[in-house]
């Protein structure tokens, strides 16, 4: 595939992106899975969770489950939320390709990117994470199987929360077959330990939390929002790449990514910054008017609270 058709092949998903309603319960039935896989370039694959949050429906398969089909083995990016969807991620991949799964790689230390650990681990396959996503895990994990249990029921069987198997702090490269694969912490971002999968050859980054779209992003205490923008503007966006698989929806481009995060957060600081300045304080802060982004999914879920945690962030900056 040239460049040119695989961009044609980018526009084509992105036209699909009408489909990625949060209003949309399930478009895989017969999986766990929220989504079947698309090969978004040759051999990188990815199922494209549901932009909703975690729900029965969707098993919580609300993130992007990604894989790299190298020649000599596969990388796999996020185990997923449960034993149930790791399991059904290998069922896919094992369609594919005759390769064995060779590593994980974990986005940063949320559920839904860890809670299938032991799925994978019980199959002999190293996980990695970032230092700080792993610490983060194994803080929260035992609230996020919990809440897995509280909305996936039976979904949930299986799933016994364990800690990735290798770290690291800034970066992991290799060379696997017909790709060279670097594994990045570059800088703090939507949440601690951050990662993204670059494949420079590819022009392509797994860019996991640190890049949205077609849902709103969303802020967590102890989120450093201009942390977030400085990491983006100086570590991020300069890779360059051509192609995008970010943490939800669909695969799409820097610009688009840009325009929703972190032209997104820069905006909302920026009006922040005016509440603080006519002596709001954060009762008002909530009501700070968000619209320009209401066509965005989960933001009747998130975009007061956005506002509140940038409030409680930028009040004695």
């Amino acid at each position: 595939m040239t460049r040119i058709s695989a961009i044609c092949a980018i526009a084509c998903l992105w036209a699909g992106a009408a489909l990625a309603s949060e209003d949309i319960p399930d478009k895989y039935p017969q999986s766990v899975l929220y989504n079947k896989p698309v090969e978004v370039i040759p051999n990188v694959w990815t199922s494209i969770g549901a932009t909703a949050p975690p729900t029965y429906e969707n098993s919580g398969h609300n993130n992007n489950l990604s894989f790299i089909i190298t020649g000599e083995g596969v990388v796999v990016v996020n185990s997923g939320a449960s034993y149930q969807i790791a399991q059904a991620l290998h069922e896919e991949i094992r369609i594919r390709t005759d390769q064995e799964v060779k590593l994980v790689v974990a986005e940063n230390g949320q559920g839904h990117a860890m809670l299938g650990n032991n799925y994978w681990i019980e199959q002999g396959v190293p996980i990695l994470a970032h230092v700080d996503a792993a610490a983060e895990f194994e803080k929260d994990s035992g609230q996020a199987f919990v809440s897995l249990q509280n909305y996936a029921r039976e979904k949930s069987e299986g799933t016994v929360p364990m800690q990735p198997t290798e770290t690291f702090e800034d970066r992991v490269e290799m060379t696997m077959g017909d790709f060279r694969i670097e594994v990045l912490h570059l800088g703090p971002a939507h949440s601690p330990g951050d990662t993204q999968v670059w494949l420079p050859e590819q022009s392509l980054v797994i860019a996991g939390d640190i890049a949205f779209h077609e849902r709103m992003p969303p802020i967590f205490e102890g989120t450093c929002t201009s942390c977030w923008i400085d990491t983006w503007e100086n570590a991020f966006e300069p890779l360059g790449a051509t192609y995008v698989i970010p943490g939800h929806g669909h695969p799409t481009n820097m610009a688009q990514v840009r325009r929703y995060t972190h032209d997104y957060l820069v905006w909302l600081r920026a009006r922040i910054a005016e509440h603080i300045d006519e002596g709001g304080d954060l009762t008002t802060a909530y009501y700070v008017d968000q619209s320009p982004y209401i066509q965005l999914d989960t933001f009747e879920e998130l975009a007061t609270r956005n506002a509140g945690v940038v409030f409680a962030e930028m009040e004695w900056e």
